[in-house]
């Protein structure tokens, strides 16, 4: 596992650094095996979805389904909101990066952990395993601008 990664902020959430395999002819790079400690829930699905520059998804939130996500191409800011009132991390929020040029992972998100991403460089790719096939009765939605979590899917990074 990474070490520091900002996804780690929030408690259950867990990302499989990948290793990448280079040479004369390009590279290899495994991304999930079966015996992986955080795939235990197991394979329902496996889905990819392109979105554009400047798009935006948010937010998605599972009471059952387990995400393993995977951004092969592309830039997309990720953001992660803990909703569970019984973990240490409820209500907090974090983003990050994943695809070009950031840390090449795998992150698993657990139930009841509101994610959504815009693409800041694209198209990107999100590649997805789920731990269940799609049930519509567990894709739970809330508002982009929810006030609850007051987060601002318009707002620039910081100049530094």
């Amino acid at each position: 596992m990474s070490k520091q990664h900002p996804a780690l902020g929030i408690h259950g959430v867990e990302i499989k650094s990948l290793v990448t395999h280079c040479d004369e002819r390009g590279f290899f790079r495994e991304i999930i095996r079966t015996t992986d400690p955080f795939f235990g829930e197991g394979f329902g699905q496996w889905s990819h979805s392109i979105m554009y520059q400047d798009s935006a998804k948010a937010w998605h939130i599972h009471q059952h389904q387990i995400d393993q996500w995977r951004v092969p191409i592309g830039v997309l800011k990720v953001s992660l909101h803990d909703t569970r009132p019984d973990s240490p991390t409820y209500r907090k929020t974090v983003d990050f990066l994943m695809g070009d040029h950031q840390e090449q992972i795998v992150l698993r998100i657990p139930t009841l952990v509101a994610h959504g991403c815009k693409c800041l460089s694209g198209p990107a790719h999100l590649f997805y395993v789920t731990s269940n096939i799609y049930n519509p009765a567990d894709e739970g939605r809330i508002e982009h601008d929810d006030a609850t979590i007051g987060y601002d899917w318009l707002k620039r990074s910081a100049i530094k």
